[in-house]
């Protein structure tokens, strides 16, 4: 069956897109360094997009996904992964004459930079990258809105679920430091969820969203429950009136249609703990 998805980066993220398109009748193509890492059911293309245009077989394009990771975290990584492997995976595409119907980019609410917590964030924010890293993901987002006819931006917020114990690891140990902190997250279920959702909703989608559950949460509150379910000693209590980070709003997204399986951290990580 020639593959009528593209997923330009199979990590955890964009398997999990994958495997959800392809359990929708979809055949799909992942470009990732290791095509031995792609998942079955899905069609996996070695290729070091930071080095090599990929030579692609021949497609009936539907949906691009591109769904990248870059490491370390460092300005020069972020250049060659998001906006350079990008492009060169977006000159293949081109040289096939391949279009597709729909296209997501799957970015970061980290391009924001630093903002005042007193308000809550949306699609209307204006973007202002704190890093280097931050700035080539921007730089991306531009390149794929020039490159991509109708293409959709998603800014995700923090991903966690399916294994993801870090912040448990922390409550445990004892390690939560920062407990006034703003955060917002977002379970990896529904990210690929919210990017299938993008792709074959009925309505063409808007050019940009951003990404999070329903709930922007101190640290110390997420902890403290944490800490209650686990049975761990109370990490420092949160104080809302010395708040600081930012706080995000999925209102665009929640009114597209797309309904998060998991609101907040609560209903997230009682799927971890148990």
């Amino acid at each position: 069956m020639t593959p009528d998805v593209l997923l330009v980066g199979c990590g955890k993220l964009g398997a999990d897109v994958g495997e959800r398109l392809a359990a929708r009748g979809h055949a799909v193509l992942a470009l990732r360094r290791r095509a031995d890492l792609v998942p079955q059911p899905l069609q996996g293309l070695s290729v070091d997009l930071t080095r090599t245009r990929p030579e692609l077989p021949p497609l009936d394009l539907a949906y691009l996904v591109v769904a990248l990771t870059a490491r370390p975290r460092t300005a020069e990584a972020y250049r060659a992964t998001y906006v350079e492997g990008m492009t060169r995976a977006l000159d293949a595409l081109e040289a096939s004459g391949q279009v597709p119907r729909r296209a997501v980019l799957v970015s970061s609410t980290g391009v924001f930079g630093d903002l005042d917590p007193a308000f809550v964030a949306d699609e209307s924010t204006r973007p202002s990258p704190a890093d280097g890293p931050a700035r080539m993901l921007l730089e991306a987002e531009q390149v794929f809105t020039e490159r991509v006819s109708g293409g959709t931006v998603l800014r995700l917020s923090g991903l966690y679920g399916r294994g993801s114990t870090r912040l448990i690891d922390q409550v445990r140990e004892g390690r939560v430091t920062d407990p006034n902190r703003w955060t917002n997250r977002v379970h990896r279920d529904d990210a690929a969820a919210a990017v299938v959702h993008l792709l074959t909703r009925e309505e063409h989608p808007e050019r940009l969203y951003v990404g999070t559950d329903d709930e922007p949460a101190l640290l110390g509150d997420v902890a403290a429950y944490l800490a209650a379910q686990l049975g761990a000693p109370a990490p420092p209590a949160a104080d809302a009136e010395l708040g600081h980070g930012k706080r995000f709003s999925n209102a665009r997204l929640r009114a597209s249609g797309w309904t998060p399986t998991f609101p907040t951290y609560r209903e997230g990580y009682a799927g971890l703990l148990t």
